[in-house]
């Protein structure tokens, strides 16, 4: 970084007229932002961290009030009308967006869509600037570029989209780049590939990136400096080693300490930051955090912090800055309990069973006469157990399988192929009225809060319709459904109302609840906590661990967040293209991966530390995961396996024409030729 800051913003005020009066979205933020840097922006969902960045690039709705100064080469952005802003927008400033599919233009080729950027600020040629555009997709390895120039969006998958965002952004070389969640949807290898490109288009261009983001362990890979906000306000900001090692406000602690990390050596439980933000039409006069924070004091909810000098470049907006770490050390601030061990040696009765399951869907072509022209092999021959009591995790990236498997269990019917057991019960073999009990014991949480409840029906009549379905006495159904929103941490007070008046994370308790209505012994878990912030999302852990030691319920977890796999799971079982490549108990599987696969899955898991983060050998997966449609010959993985490339011709001849099957390794189930460590 140089002394000279590229971007200033002072004093800057965002607001926006609501039913409810003005909602404060952003607050007196100053900023400066240098060239080359990466600055995170860190903060839970509504802290203002996106307005802010729109802001910069002139994106504000026009209903938006704004007050202060952003300056870019001494002028003031926020006076400038849209055409002028234009100027500057995709040439000093470029913005990359959380959700490619929406952003790009579908209707136009990805080519022609980056070469009309560069047409907008260059004095070039149509065929100058695609075949920059192709250039620009090679630097993004992208193959065939000058091919997959002359696609369209939606031919791309989730992970080429976004790198197609990142060669939009860097088409003109501009001296910021805003980057908005850009790889909140995409899974954990794809996120790696995303951000290293991110990096690699900083190099490139010399641009400072702004990389907005609700994920500690991203900002602690990649970042230089962090800015953490809540309120519409700057609470910290500092060197990225500097505010993790030493934390200045209770908000950055709980922060960092919400986060599940893959290499915990002891499980603990996770901190939850109690309570949820103000509403910004109805703010504290005092510290908005004060409400929530476990060191606060009277003054406290009177008198606003400003953002002071804590040690060398950190800066802290808390009265009691300079005695947190104090309170770290004493444990009065957040602390944790070690949660109890696994014995595995005293694993419960197996109450579900999958057996070389297989699933498949057929793929018609034409709409008159449609001929069908090939299947997705889905599900290809795989086999797990559950015990009671215990948590099986299963993992992998999107299109591995995971979701059908679920499926098919929750069919409660005779599968493709293979044998499903569920409570000593073949389920091809059991009548409707064996089913129908059977459901009451096996239930499911699904992935979306805000659609797996019904917008018309209060909390307690969705709760007590399940009681309602298998005939519950009316008299056992109130109290049954006041019970369940104890449980899971809610006011039995609030049954009466609808699932718009809740957060996220608290509509993922209440869908908890529901699940957990007719006493299951089994509950389903897809991605459970993958669309909460993380501060909502430790409380929810905690919420599931807590219920498995009351009620000792079984929990089949799908999920791509290794981190929250090993906090919550006992064994796991790693997907890929349909397959189990491996499985084992968590601690052996994470610790001593065997599989190829699973050892890139693990590197590529973020570490909220960032001198842990900056310094561990990455495996990035080059390629896409292949179709299910056309799988690949021998081994599904040999294409993308770093293993692989290192082995003599031969042996790289086998793994491609020889389908490995699963066999024991060193504690692990593993499908692999060359297992690691053999």
């Amino acid at each position: 970084m140089t002394s000279q800051a590229i971007l200033q913003i002072k004093n800057l005020s965002i607001s926006f007229p609501s039913e409810s009066g003005m909602v404060q979205a952003v607050r007196n933020v100053s900023l400066d932002i240098y060239p080359g840097e990466v600055l995170g922006l860190v903060g839970e969902s509504g802290s203002g961290k996106s307005v802010l960045s729109l802001s910069t690039i002139g994106l504000l709705p026009n209903s938006a009030t704004v007050t202060g100064e952003v300056i870019l080469n001494g002028r003031n952005l926020l006076e400038l009308n849209d055409q002028e802003m234009s100027k500057h927008r995709g040439k000093d400033i470029s913005m990359i967006f959380q959700d490619p599919l929406s952003a790009l233009n579908p209707v136009q080729t990805i080519g022609h869509q980056i070469a009309e950027a560069l047409l907008i600020h260059q004095d070039i040629s149509y065929e100058q600037a695609f075949q920059r555009a192709g250039e620009l997709l090679d630097e993004m390895r992208i193959p065939k570029p000058f091919e997959r120039a002359k696609s369209y969006p939606h031919e791309f998958s989730g992970g080429m989209r976004q790198r197609v965002m990142i060669a939009l952004a860097i088409a003109n070389a501009p001296k910021i780049i805003l980057a908005d969640e850009p790889s909140t949807a995409l899974d954990v290898t794809v996120q790696a590939q995303v951000l290293q490109l991110l990096k690699r288009a900083s190099e490139l261009t010399g641009a400072a990136v702004v990389l907005v983001t609700h994920d500690m362990g991203v900002v602690a890979g990649l970042a230089d400096r962090i800015a953490i906000m809540y309120s519409g306000r700057i609470v910290e900001e500092g060197p990225i080693e500097q505010v993790f090692a030493k934390p200045g406000m209770p908000y950055t602690v709980g922060l960092i300490r919400s986060i599940p990390r893959i290499d915990a050596k002891q499980k603990r439980k996770l901190v939850s930051i109690a309570g949820s933000p103000p509403l910004p039409v109805d703010l504290p006069p005092g510290c908005a955090f004060a409400p929530r924070c476990p060191a606060r004091q009277d003054i406290c909810e009177t008198k606003l912090p400003e953002l002071e000098s804590l040690s060398g470049e950190q800066r802290v907006a808390c009265l009691r800055k300079d005695e947190i770490q104090n309170l770290i050390a004493t444990g009065d601030l957040y602390s944790t309990e070690e949660t109890s061990t696994i014995d595995q040696s005293k694993s419960g009765e197996t109450i579900l069973s999958v057996e070389n399951l297989s699933k498949s869907f057929p793929v018609f072509k034409g709409a008159v006469l449609r001929r069908r022209i090939g299947s997705v092999h889905a599900v290809d021959d795989i086999s797990f157990s559950l015990s009671e009591g215990r948590c099986l995790a299963i993992v992998g990236e999107s299109g591995c399988g995971k979701t059908t498997t679920l499926l098919e269990i929750m069919n409660l019917v005779a599968p493709e192929k293979g044998r499903i057991v569920v409570f000593g019960k073949d389920v091809s073999e059991i009548s409707k009225s064996e089913r129908l009990a059977l459901r009451k014991d096996l239930q499911i949480v699904f992935q979306d809060p805000f659609a797996s409840l019904d917008p018309r029906m209060p909390i307690g009549e969705i709760i007590i319709e399940q009681l309602q379905v298998f005939k519950v006495p009316k008299v056992e159904q109130m109290a049954r459904m006041q019970e369940l929103l104890e449980i899971v941490g809610l006011d039995p007070a609030h049954a009466n109302r609808f699932p718009a008046e809740f957060s996220g994370g608290q509509r993922q308790r209440i869908a908890i609840a529901r699940a957990l209505a007719l006493n299951p012994k089994i509950l389903i878990l897809d991605e459970p906590v993958s669309a909460l912030d993380v501060s909502v999302r430790a409380g929810v852990l905690n919420l599931l661990a807590d219920l498995q030691k009351k009620l000792r319920i079984s929990y089949l977890l799908v999920s791509h967040d290794l981190s929250v796999v090993q906090h919550v799971a006992d064994f796991v079982a790693v997907m890929y293209l349909g397959s189990v490549v491996e499985s084992g108990p968590v601690d052996t599987v994470f610790n001593h991966p065997r599989h190829p696969y699973t050892q890139a899955l693990l590197s590529a898991v973020p570490i909220p530390d960032p001198v842990a983060e900056k310094t561990r050998e990455r495996i990035i997966l080059e390629g896409e995961l292949p179709s299910p449609m056309n799988p690949p010959s021998g081994c599904r993985f040999h294409n993308r396996c770093h293993v692989r490339q290192t082995l003599a011709p031969k042996d790289q001849e086998h793994c491609a024409t020889t389908r490995p099957v699963l066999l024991a390794q060193a504690g692990n189930l593993v499908a692999c030729h060359h297992p690691i460590g053999q």
